[in-house]
C-alpha cells in the first residue's frame, strides 16, 4: 500500500472512531477511493450492524456496502421521516472553512442528497486535499447538467468567467460523454481560486472580475442556470446549523479528517 493509501486509511479510522454513532440505524456512505477505508474501519469496530441500513451515493458505493456484507438501502427507498445518523464521504478539495469540491467521481447529486439527509456529514481525505482555498490544486468545479442543456450551460459558464469549461468524457473517448447515475452529463468548469466570503470586496460598478467569486455566491449562481441539476460545491451550513433552523442536514461537514504523510491525522472542525 502506497503512502497516499495509508493516509486515507488513517483518516478513515479516526473519522469512524470519533463519529460512528453507537446503535446507528441509518448511515450514509459516499463515493470514491477513500470510502473503501471508511467501510473497512466500520467493519473493524466489530459491532452488530445487522440492524443498520447503509445508504449509498451511487452504484460504486452500493457495491462496496454489499461486498462488506452490510445492508444497502437506496435513497429513494428511505421511509418517510428517516434522518441518517451520520454520512461519511470524501472530497476532491477542502478549504480552510471546510467548504468542499466534490464530483470527481461523477456522483455529486446523490452525494448532496445523502449529506442533506444526515445529522452530520463527516469528510475523510488524504493530505493532498487540504488547501487554503478551493480550486487551488483541483482546478475545475464539477457540474451535473441535463444533456439537452449542456451547450447552453457551457455558454453561461463562460459568461461567469469560467476558463474553457468542458464536457467530461468517458475513459474510452469513443464512448462519448460520461453519464451520471441520473443519465446526465458532467461539465468541469475551471475558475480561479475561490475566495471566502470574508475576503470579498464590495463591487461598486456592478461588474464581477473572473477572480472575484466567493464559494457560496458562485455555487448559487451556477445552480440557477437552467439545465443544471447540481453543483459540486458543498458549502453553507452544517447539519447542526440546519437543525437549529428547523431543517435536517447541511452541505458542509461538521468535521474533516486528513491523513498526513508522517502517519498522523489532522482533524478540522467547522467553526460556528
Amino acid at each position: 500500500m502506497d503512502s497516499v493509501e495509508l493516509e486515507k486509511r488513517s483518516a478513515a479510522e479516526a473519522a469512524v472512531k470519533n463519529h460512528y454513532p453507537a446503535n446507528a440505524k441509518w448511515v450514509g456512505i459516499g463515493s470514491g477511493t477513500t470510502i473503501v477505508f471508511v467501510v473497512e474501519a466500520i467493519k473493524k469496530l466489530e459491532i452488530d450492524t445487522s440492524l443498520t441500513k447503509f445508504v449509498p451515493t451511487g452504484y460504486q458505493s452500493k457495491q462496496l456496502i454489499l461486498s462488506a456484507g452490510l445492508t444497502a438501502v437506496e435513497f429513494d427507498s428511505l421511509p418517510e421521516g428517516v434522518v441518517l445518523d451520520v454520512a461519511f464521504d470524501g472530497a476532491d478539495e477542502v478549504d480552510d472553512n471546510l467548504n468542499c469540491i466534490k464530483g470527481g467521481g461523477a456522483c455529486l447529486f446523490q452525494e448532496k442528497l445523502v449529506v442533506l439527509q444526515a445529522k452530520e456529514f463527516i469528510c475523510v481525505a488524504d493530505s493532498r486535499k487540504l488547501k487554503p482555498r478551493l480550486l487551488t490544486a483541483w482546478k475545475a468545479i464539477p457540474i451535473e447538467v441535463a444533456p439537452i442543456a449542456v451547450y447552453r450551460v457551457l455558454r453561461e459558464l463562460k459568461k461567469l468567467g469560467s476558463i474553457d469549461p468542458t464536457i467530461r468524457t468517458n475513459t474510452i473517448a469513443k464512448a462519448g460523454p460520461l453519464k451520471t447515475d441520473q443519465g446526465f452529463f458532467i461539465i468541469d468548469a475551471p475558475f480561479p481560486p475561490l475566495r471566502l466570503p470574508s475576503e470579498m470586496i464590495p463591487l461598486t460598478d456592478g461588474t464581477r472580475p473572473a477572480d472575484a467569486w466567493d464559494v457560496e455566491t458562485l455555487s448559487k449562481t451556477i445552480k440557477e442556470i437552467p439545465g443544471v441539476l447540481e453543483v459540486g460545491i458543498f458549502s453553507g451550513v452544517t447539519g447542526p446549523q440546519a437543525q437549529a433552523a428547523g431543517g435536517i442536514g447541511g452541505q458542509k461537514p461538521v468535521a474533516a479528517y486528513f491523513g498526513m504523510p508522517d502517519g498522523t491525522v489532522v482533524e478540522k472542525k467547522a467553526v460556528y
